[in-house]
């Protein structure tokens, strides 16, 4: 955790242009060099409600966001209200001079000497926060005229303006703050991504290239965000009518030799569940992207949590594999993406991808992908070694037959939802029945076998020891390294793959430990209780978050005080 981290939360209501000022002061500190983490809090409306966007800013690397605030941005009264009992000791806070601040150093905004028009008030306002933390004005300056570059040069120098002119208002005010520190001289170039963002670059790293989607927040921008792309990678993509619409869409795309994807919610993928056995049964790849949010029904639509693991675990009748990712942070979401296509296509299975709207929508800064690391996909065949005897559903020893694309050749593919025989065949009796089904399953075997193994953080044998999985890496390693600075012994155990799990891959880390303690973003701790049900092994202490905010470390410890 980094001592010299500065934390700005920018707030209002949607229309006011929070989002602008969060974006271009987080782009101009990634440019500069500088560590980010952001989180965003918003309603389900276009205009209104009250809305955040936090940065978590340093030199040095951070894992999670904070509770405290160094810098409040108040665009108006409601923010103030709010978040005024988190100010940090020495906070300055950023508001209009019609606005009552009883709280923390108040930086008194003109904005009708600073901007010409109620429009410019965020230019303004980011501004006054970027000459507070002296940052380097020529960044904003370049970002803002790339911003409105389309819009005219007019618009470009109207904004300009109003920046430089806040820019200087700073620093005739009277007020006690420490500027940023300096950024690392090796920081290097980095990218400002979120986690939405990097799942879609994991996509057309695999080489996906088809979409089926109905729009779901928290998952559309991933959809999106290959949308805009599909120009330069030939993707197709279909908004469908509905969820079992856009299931089915991408099963036939992918039977036809496309690699396809659907992108979803806990609702959506509630509706696509008979499409999950529909690939199971035909054994057709699919990677489903559940970005979760709260339930049940339609719960908090803009808000986080980790619930729908027993939803991915359970998600169709009858047994086949499913294979379960579930991404730590924006790295890993690229990664693991890749990863679920590569095993979806090798073992011809429908595989999941768990995130959730807080790394959605969560910004690091992140180095460019090394795309030399990325193993060589896995692809059909086009023309069988023999079309006359090919046998989709052949019986092997590892369970994976010879997967063939219809129209390449004489070959017979053929896909049936009703149990079948190897040429595909309904076939209906017991012993047909028992060896394609023990075929099917015999694929989990190899994906067990191959299963990315949970990620030790600290101490081999530790006092105690966090459990996590997905998204609550970042505050578990903060945890551990506050309690490690106090002389306290600590590790983490991260599991980015959630589904199938190696039990010997990690079961010594749990049973050398002092005490284990689970930590999820939901009610029931479904994690621990998949573990239990897997190896047997009960983890008793629970730290469950399910507010609809994401888990911190000062939550953490917190929890962890009635525990040990």
């Amino acid at each position: 955790m980094s001592e010299t981290a500065i934390n700005i939360l920018v707030g209002g209501s949607a229309g006011q242009g929070l989002a602008t000022i969060g974006q271009l002061m987080a782009k101009a500190l990634t440019r500069a060099g500088y560590e980010i983490l952001i989180s965003q809090e918003y309603q389900s409306r276009v205009r209104g409600g009250h809305n955040t966007f936090a940065i978590r800013t340093g030199p040095d690397p951070i894992h999670a966001g904070t509770e405290t605030i160094d810098i409040l941005v108040a665009l108006n009264q409601e923010t103030i209200d709010r978040h005024s009992k988190r100010l940090a000791k020495g906070a300055v806070v950023v508001a209009g001079d019609d606005l009552n601040v009883t709280t923390g150093q108040w930086l008194k905004l003109p904005f009708k000497e600073l901007a010409p028009k109620p429009m410019f008030n965020n230019v303004a306002a980011l501004g006054v926060l970027g000459s507070t933390l002296c940052g380097d004005i020529s960044i904003l300056e370049g970002l803002l005229a790339n911003t409105f570059g389309k819009k005219g040069q007019e618009i470009v120098d109207a904004n300009l303006a109003v920046l430089r002119t806040a820019w200087e208002w700073v620093k005739k005010q009277e007020f006690e703050f420490t500027c940023m520190p300096p950024a690392p001289d090796d920081a290097g170039k980095r990218m400002m991504l979120n986690g939405n963002e990097a799942i879609a670059l994991g996509a057309m790293a695999a080489g996906c290239n088809f979409l089926s989607f109905y729009p779901m927040t928290p998952s559309t921008s991933v959809a999106l965000t290959l949308i805009a792309k599909a120009g330069q990678t030939g993707l197709i993509a279909e908004q469908a009518e509905d969820e079992i619409s856009a299931v089915n869409m991408a099963l036939g795309a992918s039977y036809a030799g496309a690699r396809s994807i659907v992108t979803t919610s806990g609702g959506g993928f509630a509706l696509m569940v008979e499409g999950i056995s529909l690939s199971g049964m035909t054994e057709t790849p699919l990677v489903t992207i559940l970005v979760q949010r709260p339930g049940p029904a339609t719960g908090l639509p803009t808000r986080t949590e980790q619930g729908d693991l027993n939803l991915a675990l359970y998600a169709g009748h009858g047994d086949f594999p499913r294979p379960i990712f579930a991404p730590g942070d924006v790295e890993e979401c690229f990664w693991l993406t890749h990863r679920a296509f590569e095993v979806a296509e090798r073992y011809q299975c429908p595989v999941f991808m768990l995130s959730d709207q807080y790394l959605a929508d969560s910004y690091r800064s992140v180095a460019s992908f090394d795309l030399d690391r990325l193993p060589e996909m896995t692809a059909p065949v086009l023309v069988p070694d023999d079309p006359k005897t090919y046998k989709r559903y052949a019986l092997t020893d590892d369970g994976v037959s010879p997967r063939a694309v219809p129209g390449y050749s004489t070959a017979l593919v053929k896909a049936d939802s009703d149990e079948h025989d190897e040429s595909g065949h309904i076939d209906e009796t017991p012993e047909n029945r028992i060896a394609q089904n023990e075929k099917r399953m015999r694929k989990e075997l190899g994906v067990m076998e191959e299963a990315v193994p949970p990620t030790l953080y600290g101490e081999e044998v530790a006092d105690l020891l966090l459990v996590c999985w997905g998204s609550t890496l970042g505050p578990c390693l903060e945890t551990m390294e506050l309690r490690t600075a106090q002389g306290k012994s600590t590790s983490v155990l991260h599991f980015g793959q959630v589904n199938p799990l190696c039990e010997r891959q990690f079961i010594g880390w749990l049973e050398g430990a002092g005490t284990v303690v689970g930590v999820e973003g939901n009610s029931t701790g479904q994690f621990c209780r998949h573990l239990l049900g897997t190896t047997g092994f009960k983890i008793d202490n629970l730290v469950l978050r399910y507010d609809g905010y994401p888990l911190t470390s000062a939550y953490i410890l917190e929890g962890l005080n009635s525990i040990i």
